[in-house]
């Protein structure tokens, strides 16, 4: 099995060692979390010999007595050094109950330092901030970068390449398939429906689990387009399906607890505003979105280019909202630091028309911050109009900084 560093995650995290503060590793399931702990503590083990390690990873057989915080505590006790400095690594952490007292109790002694995973943003807004509000930092982990899918699959930046990404998405364990199809869609709709049991179902208490899955094959075929909990219940309506917009409210919210998919917010450029009504989805993952449909790019390129370009923009730091300019909308407002990107994205640009709507729009925008159309287009791109820069996606996703 081929190895890469995620260095745009090790670094930071790293750096906040032995800082007197728990380092929390959130994300979906199977994006890597795991792995990442696995390198984070075998980079201690590298720079401190002496230091006393304890790991506890929640999906080994062996720690599967480890339920509640009697048990948690227990063996972390057994396991400290009173001569060694003491690395205390947990993954899965929401799986155990009560998690949230034993951190803070270590962390008040100054026992150990802390580093652990979890896979639900509830997590994060009840048990941490209640408990640990101040004293632990959050790193968002996604599934593979565009770059990080091309290295660990050893490929090369083709339109190819480009096309097994925005059809596969960027889960770690596809590099040991190979890419291959029936094997890929087996693999990833096994894993979806793991995640909709562990961290959907089960944690947040979902009742109507056949809703649920209309619910996600809706959000899927409508990446990319605004609408809301009336929307969809209107919709269902239509169909003669009677489900309240609370209860959808309630299952949108559940996905986004489990990081499957995101919420993005209208953002009025002109008057630095956000909207609250009428928002876009995007899912984490292309490959686990594309496993609910029959996969056809000729069909969803235009809601694939958007999701990658969202979860770019997303891996770079940014703040992502959808632009709203008067009745003109911009596809995504980056905001980071106080800076701000504009980026629009389209298919091909195959006529004025088409590129009147792209580029006018941002045209419209009267500042000097980033601006950018990305394509698929290999006979447009590259270019520049007007100080609008008009970029391949591929060469898009390769961008570290903008």
């Amino acid at each position: 099995m081929k190895i890469i560093e995620r260095t745009i995650y090790t670094d930071k995290i790293i750096s906040f060692f032995d800082k007197g503060i728990i380092k929390v590793l959130t994300g979906q399931r199977r994006v890597g979390k795991s792995f990442l702990l696995k390198q984070l503590s075998e980079s201690v083990e590298k720079s401190y010999p002496d230091a006393n390690i304890i790991l506890i990873n929640k999906e080994f057989e062996k720690f599967r007595f480890i339920e509640t915080e009697v048990e948690l505590f227990a063996y972390i006790n057994e396991h400290l050094s009173d001569s060694k400095k003491n690395y205390l690594f947990i993954d899965e952490i929401q799986d155990i109950v009560g998690f949230e007292h034993v951190l803070r109790s270590l962390q008040a002694e100054d026992k150990c330092d802390i580093t652990c995973t979890g896979s639900n943003a509830k997590m994060l807004s009840s048990e941490l901030s209640t408990y640990l509000s101040g004293r632990y930092i959050e790193f968002y982990i996604q599934s593979l970068s565009y770059q990080e899918f091309l290295l660990l699959n050893e490929l090369e930046n083709t339109d190819t390449s480009l096309k097994l990404f925005l059809t596969y998405g960027g889960l770690p364990y596809l590099s040991r398939l190979q890419l291959d199809e029936e094997n890929v869609l087996e693999y990833l709709r096994n894993v979806f429906s793991t995640i909709l049991l562990k961290d959907v179902v089960s944690r947040e208490g979902i009742r109507n689990v056949a809703f649920l899955e209309t619910l996600v094959g809706y959000i899927a075929d409508n990446v990319g387009s605004l609408f809301s909990a009336n929307n969809i219940h209107k919709y269902l309506k239509s169909q003669r399906v009677d489900i309240s917009v609370s209860i959808i409210l309630n299952y949108l919210r559940a996905l986004s607890n489990a990081y499957i998919v995101h919420k993005v917010q209208r953002f009025d450029i002109n008057g630095l505003k956000k909207f609250e009504i009428s928002e876009k989805y995007y899912f984490e993952d292309l490959g686990l979105r594309n496993c609910q449909q029959n996969i056809d790019l000729s069909r969803d390129i235009h809601k694939l280019m958007e999701n990658a370009i969202y979860n770019h923009l997303k891996l770079l730091g940014y703040e992502v909202y959808v632009g709203q300019m008067d009745k003109l909308e911009i596809d995504f407002v980056g905001i980071k630091k106080g800076q701000k990107i504009y980026v629009q994205s389209a298919y091909l640009i195959t006529d004025e028309k088409i590129h009147e709507r792209e580029f006018g729009n941002l045209l419209k925008i009267q500042d000097s911050y980033p601006k950018y159309v990305v394509t698929m287009d290999n006979f447009t791109s590259g270019g520049n109009f007007e100080g609008i820069n008009n970029i391949h996606l591929k060469d898009f996703l390769c961008k570290n900084t903008f």
